[in-house]
Order: structure tokens, then sequence, then C-alpha cells
């Protein structure tokens, strides 16, 4: 099949589900935005529409003098904590499931009362919690005030239903969780403002800085109005003039322009009536004022508050509703469109309605060449393991457009991205993680974007010596030695992480290999095969792990191959000990399982990581372990019975249902390809390793029909497979190719309670 033809059936596609969605279930019922809002999954149970550029999120993570979350004293990576229940207003694009504060800025909040600037003094403890899809509201107990949020892709409309009397909306540019400052806002008119504030530092790397602009409108004028700036404590008579109201200073006379690091802006109603309400818009952009106001005009025009509501809700409800599930318990059910939902968050939409972006690692502007959307929050290190995978199948047209973001941020920049956030690279984690993903969308046969250009940069990236090569710092050694040794350091200031990078390096390298030979490259494919070999090195029969190799050539000792479980530092292994690298040779396992000594150790070895806990469910490269069993034949039940049982044990309906940090959807993808009964189990290669599903039927639409799992459970206890069939073929083999489940399109299982 042609691009063409291939590009149209995409969107074809595309626009099918949409009318689909009109008579569909309402699956975001089953959506609990509360899972993952604990126990460091960092997800929050904000405003979002499906990858949106804009998200509104309640922020309860700094409190009150006696209430204090600071964001770094428990490394805060979310504006939101579950068990946090004092509300400082609410946040405007913030990230899900990752490990470190960012974004979560323009927080806008409403009081009674006199005036007050200060967060810690205003905040309030709130109740009446509730939150879907594409809405969250609260009860701000203080004020008596009902909070209502819901999104468009670009803009969000927030309502404040007020108990009556004296009454304020306030905008604060200073707080959130970015580790950068500085903010500047000025008046268009009695009820606009427009504005820009600084982001970045994400994991602290100082130079990935980028701005954010926005439009913020009240939809009634206010008796008053103007602007506040956070002063020094300041003693003696200069104070006297200088500060207001403690430590800001409230601007009522002056209303052109401000800048500053803590500043902001607020409307003051004199007397409301008891119910009134007063609803604040705003539209955001990466590029402009302009821009936002575009944003902000295009997709709300006149709608009600309500009407965007539901327009929020109809598009969750026709995503979601490309993967339909019968069986299974009413949690399962929530546990599964929950992960689906958080699977859909990140990457996000960067380009404004108009198709400006700002340039990758640049100081101007592009506009999107192709018909579709840039994107940005590419978490490459977590999601090129099945995000990716779960978006090539279900979402075509969302992959296609996220592979043409990545290759052309290369001919912006010079290289694929890692960690990619708002046009800047981050370098955070380890590896070269665009490969894998671009090469797996290609042989699953999304191939309408420019291969050339990315093969290039890929290429690039394999082989450009370190001291040019932001991408692979340490290939030097890599190149020459077959593996990294200690000593080196990744961009990312992570440490010393020398395995982890080289594990990663092993699989980028053998998709990239692929593809080199498909294109007639055949040194190339032979050089980088032999590459991926080298995680050999590494292997210490002496520990029965991989183990960390010094400059000298010698294995690191001494060694204790379960430091770095609690996340501990560790030379060598980037949060996580040797445990949990040790079986990372997704590219390799057969050979992986010689070098151990054969299958029957491999195994052994693997199932004791498992019962001995040193198996970790939050931890990328062992996220694949329970799957590695049915590598062997005679194996498979056990990959039936651990996926089975980390479903149970860590993916509940409570907010502490994710194990860990989500991590853009990582986590979350791993449940929904897991109930659904495959997995992506080698990133780069058109694969999927089988397990028996949680539900008793699944239905998948993708550009080729409907995928249709039939899995009839008469028990609970029916987690191990009898026999299968696709196609109505008999199916003996559990690990099927891409192709296969595509054009089989019926994959059956007979399940039982025995083994």
């Amino acid at each position: 099949m042609n691009f063409f033809k291939k590009f149209t059936l995409v969107t074809t596609f595309a626009a099918a589900c949409s009318l689909y969605a009109a008579a569909a279930d309402d699956y975001a019922a089953s959506v609990n935005p509360f899972i993952g809002t604990t126990n460091f999954g960092t997800t929050n149970p904000g405003a979002v529409m499906p990858n949106g550029m804009m998200s509104v999120v309640p922020f309860n993570v700094m409190g009150s003098d006696t209430n204090v979350y600071d964001k770094d004293a428990r490394w805060w990576s979310t504006p939101y904590e579950y068990h946090n229940k004092f509300f400082t207003g609410y946040a405007h694009v913030a990230l899900s499931g990752v490990g470190c504060p960012e974004l979560s800025s323009l927080l806008t909040m409403a009081t009674t009362g006199d005036l007050e600037p200060d967060y810690k003094k205003y905040g309030s403890p709130y109740d009446r919690e509730s939150a879907s899809p594409g809405y969250y509201t609260n009860h701000l107990t203080n004020y008596d005030i009902l909070t209502e949020v819901t999104a468009t892709t670009r803009s969000s409309a927030e309502r404040f239903t007020f108990p009556g009397g004296k009454s304020n909306i306030i905008i604060n540019l200073g707080q959130g969780l970015t580790n950068e400052s500085g903010a500047t806002v000025r008046r268009v008119s009695d009820t606009e403002i427009e504005g820009s504030k600084l982001l970045g530092t994400f994991c602290y790397n100082s130079q990935a800085v980028f701005p954010i602009y926005f439009v913020m409108r009240v939809n009634k004028k206010a008796s008053s109005c103007g602007f506040w700036k956070m002063q020094p404590e300041m003693t003696g008579v200069e104070a006297e003039w200088t500060v207001d109201d403690g430590t800001y200073k409230i601007y009522r006379k002056y209303g052109r322009e401000l800048s500053g690091d803590d500043i902001g802006a607020w409307w003051t109603y004199d007397s409301l009536a008891p119910g009134e309400q007063v609803e604040v818009r705003m539209g955001v952009s990466f590029v402009s004022c302009d821009n936002a106001r575009e944003n902000l005009d295009k997709e709300q025009a006149s709608l009600t508050f309500d009407q965007i509501r539901q327009n929020a809700r109809n598009e969750w409800n026709s995503q979601l509703g490309r993967i339909r599930v019968t069986g299974g318990t009413p949690d399962q059910r929530e546990v599964f469109y929950t992960a689906l939902y958080h699977a859909l968050i990140h990457p996000n939409i960067l380009s404004d309605v108009n198709g400006q972006y700002p340039l990758m690692e640049g100081w101007g502007n592009g506009n999107v060449s192709y018909d579709g959307d840039r994107y940005t929050v590419f978490s490459l290190w977590d999601t090129y393991r099945n995000v990716h995978q779960l978006l090539t199948m279900v979402y075509p047209e969302k992959q296609l457009d996220m592979v043409r973001s990545m290759i052309d941020m290369s001919k912006e920049w010079g290289w694929l991205p890692k960690w990619e956030l708002y046009g800047r690279e981050t370098f955070t984690m380890e590896g070269d993680p665009a490969i894998p993903v671009i090469v797996d969308t290609w042989r699953k046969g999304l191939r309408d974007f420019d291969m050339d250009a990315a093969y290039q940069a890929m290429v690039k990236s394999a082989t450009t010596p370190g001291d040019k090569n932001p991408m692979r710092p340490d290939i030097d050694p890599y190149i020459q030695l077959g593996y990294v040794p200690l000593g080196w350091h990744a961009n990312d200031l992570s440490g010393d992480n020398s395995v982890s990078h080289a594990l990663e390096y092993y699989v980028a390298d053998n998709a990239l290999a692929w593809l080199a030979a498909e294109r007639g490259d055949k040194a190339l494919s032979k050089e980088l095969y032999k590459r991926a070999q080298g995680y050999k090195n590494y292997y210490s029969k002496e520990s029965g792990t991989l183990r960390p190799i010094t400059k000298d050539g010698k294995f690191l000792s001494p060694f204790n191959p379960r430091q770095g479980e609690n996340f501990e530092p560790v030379p060598g292994f980037h949060e996580g000990s040797a445990w949990n690298y040790t079986f990372f040779v997704p590219h390799d396992v057969e050979g992986l399982a010689k070098l151990m000594g054969g299958k029957r150790k491999f195994v052994d070895k693997l199932q004791m990581v498992m019962d001995s806990a040193l198996y970790d469910p939050a931890n990328e490269p062992d996220i694949a372990y329970p799957y590695l069993f049915s590598r062997f034949a005679g194996e498979e039940w056990r990959t039936q019975e651990q996926v089975n049982k980390l479903l149970a044990k860590y993916f509940t309906t409570k907010p502490d249902g994710i194990p860990g940090n989500d991590d853009t959807g990582t986590m979350s993808s791993w449940a929904v390809f897991s109930m659904m009964g495959f997995y992506p189990d080698a990133p780069g290669e058109p694969f999927y390793t089988l397990t028996s599903p949680v539900f008793d039927k699944v239905e998948i639409d993708t550009p080729s029909g409907t995928i249709t799992i039939d899995a009839p459970h008469s028990s609970p206890a029916d987690i191990y497979i009898n026999s299968m069939t696709l196609g109505d073929k008999p199916l003996k083999s559990y690990r099927i190719s891409h192709d296969q489940l595509i054009q089989g399109k019926n994959l059956k299982f007979n399940l039982s309670d025995k083994k």
C-alpha cells in the first residue's frame, strides 16, 4: 500500500471513530482520575483533553504555615496529592506521572472578603471533590465557593459559584512547580489580561527553559481590579510606603504592565448576589500572547461552560471507545479505562490553532508542514517501551504526527529527541529511544513520514564521536570496547550509570541494524548487530548478573547486586539495582539465556527475582520481565500467573493504584496491554507476547478493521491458557507478529484454572 493510501486510511479511521462515538457507551464513566494521585504515582485529577496542550489542575502541594507541602521536601513532581487538602488555586498546563517538578503555573483562585495575595493565607481546605475526564470540581470550605473547571485542547474554562457579598478572582504568577521564576502581566481591558511566565529547568537542567504565554478573561466586569507583587521584607520608613498587606504590595491605581518573580492580578466584586457565578477563561500558547488569544477565541467561541464540558466528555468517549471490553469486574474495567485515559495524556499537542510552534532548541517559530499537529513532552526513555506501540495500533493518526514531530526536531536541531519538553532537550535518562520508536512504527506499516531524514538522524547519533554527540557522549568507549566502563557521565547529570547507558544503546542499535539492512547499508547493519551483542561483556558468572566494568577492564569489586533496589545511588545503574537490569536484553533473550547457562537456569533465576521482591513493578528496565518466561516452551504459564498477580496487587481503583510514577502513561500502558492479553516486550521489533486476558472479550479498532480477543472466564481463577486460535487457526506460539494479529483479527483463548 502506498503512503498516500496509508495516510488516507488512517485519517478515515479517525473520522469513523468520531462518528461511532456519538452512539457509543459512556466509557468515561469508568475512568477514575484519582487513581495514581498518591504513592508517587504523580497523576492528577485535573481537566484535560486527549493529548491536550491545556490541563487545568487543582494545586494542593504547597499549604498554609502549619500545613506546608514543599515541592522539594519530598520531591513533589505533581501539583496535586490525594491526601493534601489545602487548595491554593488551579494550575494551568501540568505534567502527569513524571519524576521531576515542572510547569503547573498560572494559578487562578477565588476568595471572599478582603483581598489577600498571600497563597498561604488565601488558600482553603476543600471538600465535595469530584472528577471525570475533562472536568473537576471541589468546594472551598473557607469561602463556601463551588469551583468547577473544564478544558478544550488549548484553553480552559473555570466557573466559580459564590455565596454572595465581596468576592475576588486572583491569578498568581509566582507559585508553581517550576524551578524558574519571572513573569510579566499586562492589562488589555477591565476583563482581560495577557502575559508570560518563564518555565523550565526540568530535572534541574538549567538550560532547558521556555516561556508560556497566556490570555485570561473574566466574564463580569469587576468593581475594581489591579496587580500585586511580593516585596522583600523591609523595615523603617521605606516599609511604610512600599509594603501593603504584609510583604505584598497591591497596585490599586496602576494598571498597565508589571514584571517580577512573584506577581499577579486581581478582580474584586463588591457585592455579588448569593449563588452568582463568575467564569474565567484562559488560552495558552508557547509562541505568543496573540496565539494564546487566537487559541482561546477559536476553541471556545460562544460556547457555555457546560457545552465545553460536554464536548470534552464526548471527545474522551470517542478516544476511549476505540477499545471496548466485556466481562471482568467493575473494578477491573475502572482500572483499564483509567489506564487508557492516562496513556492518552502525553505526549501533548504543541502547535497552536494556526499551526505555529516554537522551534526545537531555536529562537524562532515554525509552522506545521503536514495536516496534523506538532507534539511535545517526549518522555521517550519511558514511553518507547509501550506507549508508542499502543498509539501505533489504536491511535495511528496521533503516532504519525508524533513521529513527524520527532523528525522535524532533528531537522531543526540536528538530533532526535531523548526527553524533549516544549522545544528544549532535557537529556533526562539514557539511551537513544527515538530510534526504536520510529523503527517500530515503520515496521508496523505507518510510513507516511520522512524516513530518509529519520534515518540520517539515527545514523548520526549512532556514529558521531562523543565530543560532538550530545545524545551519546560515551559512545567512544562503547564502540571501541563494546561496553561503557565506569567513569563516564551522561548529560543529565545523574551520575555514573555506565551499564544502564550501554543496555539502552544495545536496544537502539539492534533496531537501527534492521533498518540499515532494509536500506541496503549492509556494512553498518553488520556493525550495529555486533554492537547489540555487547551486553555479554557485562555478564558476571560470579554474581550471576550484569556487572559494572572499571576503566581497567575488570568487574567492579566489591559488588552487591541488590544495591540500588531502593533507588539509592549505585555505580553503573540508574534508578535500580543490577537485578532490575540483568534481564533487560529484549532483543536477544535467547542469547542471554545461553550466557546464563541455558533455559533452566535462566527461568529459575528469573523466577527467583519475581519471588524475592527483586522485581520493581514501577521500574522501566524490568517492566517486561514477566513476559520473558514465555520465550521458552513449557514456561508460558509463569507469564500468565505473574502478570495476573501483578495486575491484582499493583493496579487498583485506589489513589495509590499505580505502583509508582506513571511516567507519562508507561505504567498505565503496561496495564492496558496486559489486561488485553498481549504485550510488546521488545521495543523496535513488531512482536507481542501473549498472556491470559482479564476480560471475556476485547474489541480494538484499528485502520485495518476491528481485532477481537475472546477469552471466556468461568471463574476469576481462569488465568492459564490451555489453547489458542488466531483467525480460526490453531496457534502454538506465544509470541506473534503485529501483522499476524492485525490480519488474523480474531484471537481466541481457552482458559482454565489449571497450569
